[in-house]
Formats: structure tokens, C-alpha cells, sequence
């Protein structure tokens, strides 16, 4: 594996830490879920042949310590420190863009909202719940979710938020942790961590996200939609799928389910690639 060059960012109320690797144009990977860059290395370290990579832990988690560790979190700041990573890296020319789960919410605010600085976006089950015809169902999972960590931790929590995002008569969850690589299972004690934060504060705001569907409509030609082979009928694969049909896109599927850059980086990695590419 590549050895990448760490660097920080200030932002506004937080230090953001990333990584870049490889040589080409600028590729900006934006994790989702509670794993940070560690989550995307292996994706990374994939393309760095073709771009010059670059990935981060996200506002608040892993290395990217907020100024005030109880301020609540927003879609927009979250973009922000995406385009502010974009200028520090690639301020002559737009990048290409990939991002999972929030990162793939957190993409596409970026593309609605500064088109000038993304060539392509590749955004993977972005969970933008608030677009489908049943968002009143999903607003209140993550109102169960919430009273739940608060009354009964985060375990617990945890339970309720899988329950939701799996598809109906599903009982085993969204996907099997057993089936992650060692080292990637090596990740688990950072990404519980966090996992406080994430469930508390990046769920709540980001599942209300309501993306600028006419906005995003008219510049679709620089978006690709993307859901996991094994992934079909659950939460964030319906959104994207919603999404996609919506603007016009088709939907891309990758392999895996919902966290497939980590359970099948190889392959996933070698779809990115066409993508991005396309």
C-alpha cells in the first residue's frame, strides 16, 4: 500500500486532516459512516496509478477535531470543507468527486452548489431519505433512533438504525462484518469511536437533507448515481435508485452492498475507475 503525504486544513470550526496520494488530476474520495479516510484507503490506493487521490476524515471524526465538540452538523459546512479541500489541492482546475453514504449527500450539495470546481460526481447510496414518497417513515426512525441513544446508548441505537435501513423481511442487517478483510476489520475500534458523534449528530441532519433535485437535474450529465449489487430494497439503495430515476441518470451498480469500497475494494475499486472515467 501506497504511504500517503498527511496534511490538515483550517475551516471554519474545525481542523480537517487528509490524505493524498498518486499523480493526475485531483480525485477527492469523501467517506461516509463513522470510518474517516482509513475507509477508503484501499479505493485510494487503487486509483493512485491514474489520480492524484485525495481523502479525509470528515468534520469531527477521527483526526478532524471540531473547535466545539457539541456543535450540530450541517449538510452545507460539511461541502464547504470539500470545496475548501478542492481549492488546497486543485485550485486551477475542477476535480472529480467520489462519495459514500453521507460523503455521497455531502457530494452532491458540492455539485449543486459549486459546479465550477467538479468535473464528475460518483455518488453511492447517498441515504437523502426526505426524496421519497414514504419520507415521513424514515423521519421517524431517526426520531427512534435519537430517543433511543439518549434513553438507552448507543448500542441499542445502533439496533434501531440497522432495523430501518434494512429491506423488509430482511433479519440480517445490511451487511455481514464478518465478511471485512483483517485489516480492515483492524479499523473497528476508530470507527466505534466515532460512532457516538455520527449516530447523534451526522443521522439526524443529513437524513433530513433535501437535495436540489432541479438543480441537480440540469447537471446531470456530470452525475452518476450508484447502488450495491447486494444492497437492492434497502434504505440507501432506494434513495439512490429514487434519485437516479428522478434525474434521468440510471443507476450504476457497484459491488457489495452498502459498504462495498471496504468489503470489495478490488472490484469496487475497478468500477470507480469506469465511472469516473465514462
Amino acid at each position: 500500500m501506497t504511504e500517503p503525504t498527511v496534511g490538515s486544513l483550517r475551516v471554519p470550526g474545525a481542523t480537517v486532516r487528509y490524505e493524498v496520494r498518486g499523480r493526475g488530476p485531483l480525485l477527492l474520495l469523501i467517506p461516509g459512516g463513522a470510518g474517516g479516510a482509513a475507509a477508503v484507503e484501499d479505493v485510494a490506493d487503487a486509483l493512485a496509478d491514474a489520480y492524484t487521490v485525495a481523502s479525509y476524515d470528515p468534520r469531527g471524526m477521527a483526526g478532524s477535531p471540531l473547535d466545539d465538540p457539541g456543535a450540530e452538523q450541517r449538510v452545507s459546512e460539511h461541502a464547504d470543507d470539500a470545496l475548501r479541500l478542492l481549492d488546497e489541492l486543485s485550485p486551477g482546475a475542477p476535480a472529480r468527486v467520489f462519495g459514500a453514504s453521507s460523503g455521497a449527500i455531502t457530494a452532491l450539495h458540492l455539485l449543486a452548489t459549486r459546479p465550477d470546481r467538479v468535473e464528475r460526481v460518483v455518488a453511492h447510496e447517498p441515504p437523502v431519505a426526505e426524496v421519497l414518497p414514504d419520507a415521513a417513515v424514515h423521519r421517524a426512525l431517526v426520531a427512534r433512533v435519537r430517543e433511543t441513544l439518549r434513553t438507552r446508548g448507543l448500542m441499542p441505537a445502533m439496533g434501531v438504525f440497522a432495523e430501518g435501513l434494512r429491506k423488509e423481511g430482511d433479519t440480517a442487517g445490511p451487511e455481514n462484518v464478518t465478511e471485512l478483510p483483517p485489516h480492515a476489520a483492524a479499523r473497528l475500534e476508530r470507527t466505534l469511536a466515532d460512532l457516538p458523534y455520527f449516530v447523534g449528530r451526522i443521522v439526524p441532519s443529513f437524513m433530513a437533507y433535501t437535495p436540489d433535485t432541479d438543480r441537480l437535474e440540469g447537471l446531470a450529465g456530470r452525475l452518476v448515481l450508484a447502488g450495491g449489487e447486494e444492497s437492492r430494497g434497502e434504505l440507501p439503495y432506494r434513495t439512490a435508485a429514487f434519485l437516479a430515476d428522478r434525474l434521468g441518470t440510471g443507476l450504476r451498480h457497484f459491488p457489495g452492498g452498502h459498504t462495498g469500497l471496504t468489503t470489495h475494494p478490488a472490484e469496487f475499486g475497478a468500477h470507480l475507475r469506469e465511472a469516473l472515467g465514462a
